[in-house]
């Protein structure tokens, strides 16, 4: 049996199939515009816009998001992992613009991994917003105060 990498490894063990997971970093990697910690990013962010648009999941209904909707949870995302590294980050990624965002998508669609409707195209992902304007300012927010009702000591 062939060694795994640790990401396979780690996919694995939270229920995934460990050759799939294989299989797509190996497509990945052919590809090569864009490392897979970058398609997990992608994954996360998805998974926050979903939840931005239609709340927490209920079963296994499809969720769909548009290109505009994923952009901007990345954003959040982005920020809220990295704060003002963010735009560094996605560089090192070769994530440069909202269309890179829709380039990981289509390839996805493509290794049948995610679906698409037929209203969805990949310009949906074009200047969505800018790189330099939107990771450039980040306000630290502080910590919501306590919800109970007794004073400080």
């Amino acid at each position: 049996m062939p060694a795994m990498s640790k990401r396979a490894e780690t996919k694995r063990k939270a229920g995934m199939d460990a050759e799939l997971v294989e299989q797509f970093e190996r497509r990945v990697r052919q590809d090569g515009r864009y490392p897979p910690e970058a398609f997990e990013f992608l994954q996360r962010g998805l998974e926050l816009a979903a939840r931005i648009k239609h709340g927490e999941r209920q079963g296994n209904a499809p969720r769909h998001v548009s290109g505009q909707e994923l952009c901007l949870a990345l954003r959040i995302l982005a920020l809220q992992q990295w704060g003002l590294l963010a735009r560094d980050v996605l560089a090192r990624w070769n994530i440069h613009r909202t269309r890179d965002f829709g380039e990981m998508v289509y390839l996805m669609i493509d290794l049948g991994l995610m679906g698409r409707q037929d209203s969805d195209d990949i310009t949906d992902f074009d200047d969505v917003y800018s790189f330099r304007e939107a990771f450039s300012q980040y306000r630290i927010q502080p910590p919501a105060p306590p919800d109970d009702d007794t004073e400080p000591a």
